[in-house]
């Protein structure tokens, strides 16, 4: 069997070091808001060129926190517009509701499923903020995103859930400091995963941080003073210890997706399979090596046959999610389209040669 993620045998390799960071928080028994968390927010800042890095509970919450800070500092209020693509996480969504905003759903372009550069721009009018999704590992279009947005005035926002350590080929800055602000998961499956949830927030804005601060901790920055109405969302400080091992290998860990992403794209020779698009830049980092196919039931049974692991992001778009059903009747025809045929092969740097030429070669079967 290939897995399409081994968790054990990609956090096997930090055993004795997740051993010793456990025992050191223990005897220091400061388990919130400690150390570590101070230590790793100032180290992933500066891995991704911020001046700020704000731990949170989990990806939702950092999205969530970074649109209720800006409704606090009065750059959003509630009831405006967010341009959000369709074919995203249902927690891009989420994220805008929570805050009591209006996500506005627009279709992806069809080869990197980032949201599209030829939205109506009437959209942009009419908003006061894009969330800009890095989907897959993927950077969106960023340098045209930050033309809309200052043509339009509008806050840009990076989902960069799925893109940790993706570079940008103009500028060479990080995914985290291409925006106004960027939310971060470290969920399990993450490039860079904790081993429980986690998220955070970087930016340059310490205004937002200020706000941010307060929000994650029941709006309370001295103890039983409450400035705001906040939320109970702050990173363990167990798992930002562990986030702050895993980091010094994260680049490396990208490379070897890199490499894997190139060997499947070189090697998988099929025409009833759409690959996914890449530069051959450090612009992806494959979170997601996401491939489109006409009979997906079908194909599922041919991986399943030759015990192959297969994922897909995402089986149902959010809008036809039942939770979601507000939504339903808005028209999102490639969207649909895009859920019902993409599923994702294995994809971990801990991927064996054989492991990658066996999905080449019976890939090239099917």
């Amino acid at each position: 069997m290939i897995k399409f993620l081994d968790l054990y045998k990609i956090n096997d390799r930090f055993r004795d070091a997740f051993q010793a960071a456990f025992s050191k928080s223990l005897d220091d028994a400061h388990f919130i808001l400690g150390t570590n968390v101070t230590t790793f927010e100032n180290e992933f800042a500066d891995y991704c060129g911020t001046t700020y890095c704000v731990g949170t509970a989990n990806g939702l919450d950092a999205l969530m926190l970074i649109l209720k800070g800006y409704i606090q500092l009065g750059k959003l209020k509630k009831g405006d517009k967010v341009i959000v693509p369709a074919n995203t996480f249902i927690a891009t969504i989420l994220s805008v509701l929570h805050a009591e905003l209006v996500p506005v759903l627009v279709e992806p372009n069809p080869d990197t499923y980032n949201i599209a550069v030829d939205t109506d721009k009437e959209l942009f009018r009419e908003a006061k903020a894009i969330i800009m999704v890095h989907l897959y590992g993927q950077l969106a279009d960023v340098e045209v995103f930050h033309k809309i947005a200052q043509d339009f005035n509008l806050l840009l926002i990076e989902d960069a859930a799925q893109a940790h350590g993706a570079t940008s080929n103009l500028n060479n800055r990080k995914a985290g400091n291409l925006s106004d602000a960027a939310a971060f998961s470290f969920y399990p499956t993450k490039n860079l995963g904790a081993l429980g949830d986690g998220g955070g927030v970087t930016t340059n804005d310490s205004e937002l941080v200020d706000v941010i601060k307060l929000l994650r901790n029941y709006g309370s920055k001295e103890k039983y003073t409450n400035k705001m109405i906040g939320f109970n969302s702050r990173l363990d400080d167990l798992q930002a210890a562990f986030l702050s091992l895993k980091l010094k290998t994260l680049d490396s860990d990208n490379d070897q997706r890199r490499k894997i992403a190139k060997a499947y794209l070189t090697g998988i020779k099929n025409s009833k399979l759409k690959l996914p698009f890449y530069d051959g830049t450090k612009n992806h980092v494959f979170y997601a090596f996401v491939i489109e196919v006409d009979d997906r039931s079908n194909f599922i049974e041919f991986l399943n046959k030759h015990q192959i692991q297969w994922l897909i992001h995402y089986p149902i778009p959010p809008h036809q999610q039942e939770a979601l059903k507000d939504f339903s009747h808005i028209k999102l025809p490639l969207t649909e389209k895009i859920h019902k045929r993409i599923i994702s092969l294995p994809m971990s740097p801990v991927m064996t040669e054989q492991d990658i030429q066996t999905v080449i070669d019976v890939l090239n079967t099917y």
